[in-house]
């Protein structure tokens, strides 16, 4: 039987239309970037590198992880933001862009809530005030008296201009008077140079780098910024078992993307990340890093960014801390 050639015109035409629709389903048919917005070491990028191998496995692609720090971490994530929606450039995001450094601005080149499409969750992290063995204090009473019987300014340090522990100590700064001036670093690995040496007595920082340290009796641990104990340091006090709750402050990490990419994407690298995160290996060496996992839909991760967004900004606006 001879088909109508109108009717193969429209067939044909039809396919063609269907062609880059079935393409575009295809995802991921390229490498995917997984930007930190710190330097190698820290938390977040130990983190993005546990993650890794499972993730390619999963979603059948390599996955590169690239460090782009700087400004408060908001070079990395406004790469991000700016990348075209296609699911190729993910953001290991956390805390300090999201929650914090937008707001140490005149301008954000970016929406914490609106520029991104919040994935998945992995969890919190506490932070820790922590000292040189030369400091005599072992808690935050006497770490404040420490810091009032100084003639100079006491340098803290954190893992830089924006981080969650630039905050806190400005918070602890300020609420309590203190004389203290904040010394930024790149990243938590070239503070602990100075830390252990003792070149620099005080920082507040992530746990998770400075458990080892702490058990080795290099460094000791004043409070951790968190409800309830971490299993990485029982005998640390919780800033409010210290009777200093308005320094409570957790590191949330998560996989986040430019807004707009599509739905099919959401999905996959939310299960995918899902996946890996429950995975007994990964989930006993997050547990070591002191990660506390937290399942979550997309939708309740984006709220949870929402709200995190409207307790931080306050608290970082009132603290005087800014980006230059």
């Amino acid at each position: 039987m001879k088909i109508p050639r109108h009717l193969v015109l429209t067939t044909g035409a039809l396919l063609c239309l269907a062609l880059p629709q079935a393409h575009a389903q295809a995802w991921p048919q390229k490498p995917i970037r997984i930007v930190v917005t710190f330097s190698p070491g820290g938390s977040s990028d130990i983190v993005a590198r546990l993650l890794q191998p499972g993730l390619q496995e999963k979603l059948g692609q390599t996955v590169i992880v690239e460090n782009k720090p700087g400004a408060g971490s908001t070079i990395g994530a406004n790469e991000v933001a700016r990348a075209a929606p296609d699911g190729y450039t993910l953001l290991l995001s956390n805390t300090a862009p999201m929650s914090i450094s937008p707001f140490m601005m005149d301008k954000s080149p970016y929406d914490p809530v609106k520029s991104f499409t919040h994935v998945a969750y992995i969890g919190s992290v506490p932070n820790v005030f922590v000292v040189h063995p030369s400091v005599p204090a072992k808690t935050m009473p006497e770490l404040i008296k420490w810091i009032n019987a100084q003639a100079k300014p006491v340098n803290y340090g954190s893992g830089g201009v924006g981080s969650i522990g630039h905050i806190v100590g400005e918070m602890f700064k300020q609420q309590y008077k203190l004389n203290m001036e904040h010394v930024p670093y790149k990243g938590s690995s070239p503070m602990h140079n100075d830390l252990l040496g003792g070149t620099l007595q005080f920082a507040v920082d992530t746990l998770t780098q400075n458990v080892p340290y702490m058990k080795d009796g290099k460094l000791t641990g004043i409070a951790v910024t968190s409800r309830a104990r971490s299993a990485m340091s029982p005998n640390v006090p919780t800033v409010v078992e210290a009777g200093y709750p308005k320094l409570l402050a957790e590191n949330f990490l998560g996989i986040s993307a430019p807004a707009g990419i599509p739905n099919e994407v959401v999905e996959k690298v939310h299960k995918a990340v899902a996946e890996v995160v429950a995975r007994p290996d990964v989930a006993k060496r997050l547990a070591d890093l002191g990660v506390e996992p937290e399942a979550m839909s997309t939708a309740k991760f984006t709220q949870f960014v929402t709200d995190q967004v409207n307790e931080w900004a306050p608290a970082v606006k009132a603290s005087g801390a800014r980006l230059n």
